[in-house]
């Protein structure tokens, strides 16, 4: 996620300059056509092309609309879960009189949070973090589940047993919350919590189990496949057309301008195409690269930085003193 006060503008130029490059090529054919070739039947009526570009712009901003609240809902999924972990940890270290337990509770939810991260770090061919565009742009940050594996991280929180046993699971992480439960429900069978508190305990596992279950859906379920496809053919199809459109238009002002300019007007049809055409691509691409909250790009939920969080706060609730270094911005990019 982008923390500063804006992306610089040579920085968006360079994330989008292979449209731009494209756009041009798309901007000139028509021009050349028509103004050294003598096609002039080529100039399509502006309104024909001006109700393209208004149902284009409808679907557009819906779409964009769409992947924003995909994100927010990714957003909100990780601030519940930093407000429940910060209950767990009080709880484990308020409900048990044994440290031991509280730490093996407390640490098996980094193990639970690390492994969550990972699992929605993971690849899925809908995403696009790995498209050439944005894959440049990483060379701002680090992604840090790309960098340690996940066995390795997960030797800092749980024993190598445990590891052993959730190494084959399709989903590590309802196998690390069932540990809990059974740790809790071990420790309540030996009469050393009440039951007000197994049952507060079991209800904050179920919520966890709750928010996991919500971030997996933003994971695993694409942004609907028909929409993409209808928006990308539709400013597919505006771009290629407008240069079209605007031909006669500027043809107009060519025989109206006297002076220097007169006879050249026509060629500032392609900037001005350009930049037209440039504000309806560059909203599909920011569309895109909010579309998948968790892929890992430069606009993603911080979930690598909030994992570190939790993690600090509650090794302070323990009193530790070996306490991890918070994640910092990369450029201005928290991951």
């Amino acid at each position: 996620m982008h923390i500063g006060k804006s992306y610089r503008l040579r920085n968006f130029l360079f994330w989008t300059r292979r449209d731009l490059y494209i756009l041009v090529i798309l901007g000139a054919i028509p021009v050349i056509l028509y103004q050294l070739c003598g096609l002039k039947w080529l100039a399509l009526p502006w309104t024909v092309v001006s109700l393209l570009g208004t149902a284009t712009a409808f679907i557009v901003g819906f779409k964009n609309t769409q992947t924003y609240n995909r994100t927010r809902d990714a957003q909100t999924t990780w601030t519940n879960i930093v407000n429940t972990s910060n209950l767990w940890g009080i709880m484990c270290r308020d409900y048990f009189a044994d440290p031991e337990i509280t730490r093996e509770l407390v640490y098996r939810h980094f193990a639970f949070l690390t492994a969550l991260r990972h699992q929605l770090r993971g690849e899925r061919v809908w995403e696009g973090a790995d498209l050439q565009h944005n894959a440049e742009y990483q060379r701002f940050y680090t992604i840090p589940e790309r960098v340690t594996p996940l066995h390795k991280e997960l030797q800092q929180y749980i024993s190598r047993e445990e590891i052993d046993r959730i190494a084959g699971a399709r989903s590590k992480t309802t196998q690390l919350l069932a540990m809990q439960s059974a740790t809790v429900k071990a420790v309540y069978a030996k009469d050393a919590i009440a039951l007000a508190q197994f049952i507060e305990l079991q209800r904050t596992i179920n919520t966890f189990f709750g928010q996991q279950a919500q971030a997996e859906s933003l994971k695993d379920t694409p942004y609907p496949r028909q929409y993409t496809i209808i928006n990308n053919i539709f400013v597919r199809m505006f771009c290629l057309l407008l240069p079209f459109g605007l031909l006669h238009q500027f043809d107009e002002l060519n025989r109206a301008t006297p002076g220097l300019m007169h006879g050249y007007m026509i060629w500032l049809l392609i900037p001005f195409s350009v930049i037209i055409s440039w504000m309806y691509t560059s909203l599909v691409q920011v569309g895109e690269s909010t579309e998948n909250p968790f892929e890992g790009s430069a606009n993603d939920v911080p979930i690598s930085q909030v994992c570190r969080s939790i993690e600090i706060d509650l090794r302070e609730m323990l009193g530790e003193a070996d306490i991890p270094a918070p994640l910092h911005p990369q450029n201005e990019i928290a991951i």
